[in-house]
C-alpha cells in the first residue's frame, strides 16, 4: 500500500511538472535552424519590462514610425541597401550599445516570412557581436497576442494622409473633445478600462460605432493629453480582439500639428 501511494505521488508530480512546462502560444517560437537563437513573445515582454537587452526594430524608419513595439529602437539603413533587401546598419547599432559587442541585443521585423531580422543578425555576428537573439515571429504575432504598438509623429502624418479607414480615438475630457479635436475623431473615456473585458462602457463603444466592430483589422490610434491614460485605453482595446491598436505618446498639440 505504501509503495502504491508513493508511485501515485510520483505520478501526480510528473503530471504537475508536465502541465507547468506545456508550451503555450505566448511561449512559442518558429523553431528555425539559424545562427542566432529565437525568443518568444513571453520572453520579449519580460526583456522589455526588465530592460535586460536593447530591442531593435529591424524595419525601415517609416514602418517603425507608423507602428512599433513600445521600447524598441530603430536605426538608419546600411549604406547602399535596397528596399527589397533592406538591412539596418550594424555601425549604428554598435553606436547605440556604446561599442559593447557583448551587449544583449534582440531583433524583430515583420514576422516569419520577413528576412530583415535574419540578415541583420548575420551582419551583427560578422561584426563581432556575441549576444544576438531574434523575436522572429515578429510584430504581426505581437499584435495578434494582444500587444499594443506605438506610433510616432511621422507615422501620424503618414496615416492621416494615406489611411482614411483609420479610427482616431481622443481620450481627453468630453468638454475638450467637443471644443476641438482631430477631424473624424471619436471620444473614448477611461470607463472602458474599468470592470474587465466587455464592461458596459466597452460594450457601448462597440454598439454606438465608436469602435470598428465590423472590422477588427481596422487601424486604431489612441491619443490625448495624459500618456498613462492613452496607453491604458490602448491596452484595454487590445484585449477586445482589436489587433492593430497604436498609441501616440506625444502631446495633443504635436498630433494636431502632424496631421496638417
Amino acid at each position: 500500500m505504501k509503495r502504491l501511494l508513493l508511485s501515485f505521488g510520483f505520478l501526480l508530480l510528473a503530471i504537475s511538472i508536465a502541465a507547468q512546462s506545456a508550451p503555450t502560444i505566448q511561449s512559442a517560437t518558429l523553431g528555425e535552424s539559424a545562427k542566432t537563437p529565437e525568443i518568444s513573445t513571453e520572453e520579449l515582454r519580460r526583456t522589455l519590462q526588465e530592460k535586460s537587452a536593447t530591442v531593435f526594430d529591424a524595419r525601415p524608419a517609416l514602418e517603425f514610425a507608423i507602428s512599433h513595439i513600445p521600447g524598441a529602437v530603430n536605426v538608419a539603413p546600411k549604406p547602399g541597401t535596397s528596399k527589397a533587401m533592406y538591412i539596418s546598419d550594424t555601425a549604428e547599432i554598435d553606436r547605440v550599445v556604446g561599442g559593447k559587442k557583448s551587449a544583449p541585443v534582440v531583433l524583430y521585423c515583420n514576422g516569419p516570412f520577413c528576412g530583415k531580422s535574419k540578415r541583420l543578425s548575420e551582419d551583427l555576428l560578422l561584426a563581432g557581436f556575441t549576444n544576438v537573439k531574434r523575436y522572429q515571429v515578429g510584430i504581426p504575432v505581437w499584435r495578434a497576442l494582444g500587444g499594443l504598438t506605438q506610433i510616432e509623429t511621422e507615422g501620424v502624418r503618414y496615416v492621416f494622409q494615406n489611411d482614411h479607414t483609420a479610427v482616431w480615438l481622443d481620450t481627453r475630457s468630453p468638454a475638450e473633445f467637443q471644443k476641438e479635436s482631430l477631424p473624424a475623431a471619436k471620444h473614448i473615456g477611461i470607463e472602458v478600462t474599468q470592470g474587465g473585458k466587455d464592461n458596459p462602457a466597452m460594450q457601448q463603444a462597440k454598439n454606438d460605432g465608436t469602435l470598428p466592430i465590423n472590422d477588427h483589422n481596422s487601424r486604431i490610434i489612441v491619443f490625448g493629453a495624459e500618456p498613462q491614460l492613452v496607453r491604458a485605453i490602448g491596452e484595454a482595446l487590445t484585449k477586445e480582439a482589436f489587433h492593430n491598436v497604436a498609441f501616440f505618446d506625444g502631446t495633443y498639440g504635436e498630433l494636431i500639428a502632424a496631421s496638417k
